[in-house]
């Protein structure tokens, strides 16, 4: 099958350039549009959960606004010790969240989405990915933000980049999922749509 010319147009539920970047990996042609959603939790919402709710609710948002084809909502979700860890926005508190990282853990979930909108067709995954960190001194926690200024990541590192030096492990059985869309499940869900990668 030649995916260039017999897909169902794809639209990319969202405006991270590391989605795009990793959706590009795929070779297909796509689109995107910015979701407007509240991504707080509700009440007491477990990670999990709301990873799946929110990745589905973009890829919803996008369908209302008129877009038609298969439409493709992910939300990730940093946690530690059962407590979410969000973007750090600023060098203080990415310092912080990785002297909090630093011989310890963090558990990301990536909620995944796949709305077929002409049929009302929904897949809906979560891909886990545990993160295991080295001891990081003050020191060297500081030479890194300063180097590649990760405050846009969950977690305060980039795996991609200088940050898989902070590590000791990655956990994961698709690790396309800690960058922000696991590859390995969307391809499966594109396949059952009729989109065919290779």
């Amino acid at each position: 099958m030649d995916n260039q010319s017999t897909q169902k147009p794809i639209i990319l539920a969202s405006s991270s350039r590391y989605r795009r970047g990793l959706l590009q990996r795929l070779g297909i042609d796509f689109t995107s549009h910015t979701p407007s959603i509240d991504e707080s939790p509700e009440g007491s919402e477990d990670p999990e959960h709301m990873v799946r709710r929110l990745a589905a609710a973009k890829a919803d948002v996008v369908a209302r606004a008129g877009f038609q084809g298969l439409i493709i909502g992910a939300d990730q979700a940093a946690v530690m010790e059962g407590r979410v860890i969000g973007k750090p926005g600023s060098h203080e508190t990415a310092r912080h969240q990785l002297q909090l990282a630093s011989n310890n853990a963090l558990l990301f979930l990536t909620g995944i989405s796949v709305l077929n909108s002409a049929t009302g067709r929904r897949q809906i995954d979560c891909v886990p990915c545990r993160v295991r960190f080295r001891c990081l001194s003050d020191e060297l926690i500081e030479r890194y933000l300063r180097r590649e200024q990760p405050y846009d990541c969950a977690g305060a590192f980039k795996s991609e980049g200088l940050g898989i030096a902070l590590l000791d492990a990655i956990e994961t059985t698709d690790p396309t999922t800690l960058i922000g869309l696991p590859l390995i499940a969307l391809t499966r869900m594109l396949e059952a749509e009729g989109v065919a990668v290779i």
